[in-house]
């Protein structure tokens, strides 16, 4: 007769970066385990919630004015690179050096 106290489990979704479910897939060969749902289950068992500190950058919402030609190139590239709008514009103002060269 099957375990009647437990509640069937409902699918959790989540997005991860693809070097994470490499790691899923490498830890369920590694420790024996039959799918990715053992993995996980696994993992939550361990982990301390209560003393993790999890690294997060606060997000604010700013509006800039831009030319219709780097609206179209960020739109452009959002579709190539299958990235957002915003990942594009992180990406540039991270790479983006905080003091400019003199001007003569």
């Amino acid at each position: 007769m099957a375990n009647k106290s437990r509640k069937p489990s409902a699918p959790l979704t989540f997005d991860l970066p693809e070097s994470l479910i490499d790691r899923i897939e490498t830890c369920r060969k590694g420790h024996g385990f039959a799918t990715a749902s053992e993995v996980v289950r696994a993992a939550i068992s361990a982990f301390d919630f209560g003393a993790c500190k999890p690294d997060r950058d606060p997000h604010r919402q700013i509006s800039v004015r831009i030319s219709p030609e780097q609206r179209a190139t960020l739109r452009r590239y959002s579709k190539q690179k299958d990235a957002s709008v915003g990942e594009l514009l992180r990406l540039a103002l991270e790479a983006l050096p905080e003091k400019g060269a003199r001007k003569k």
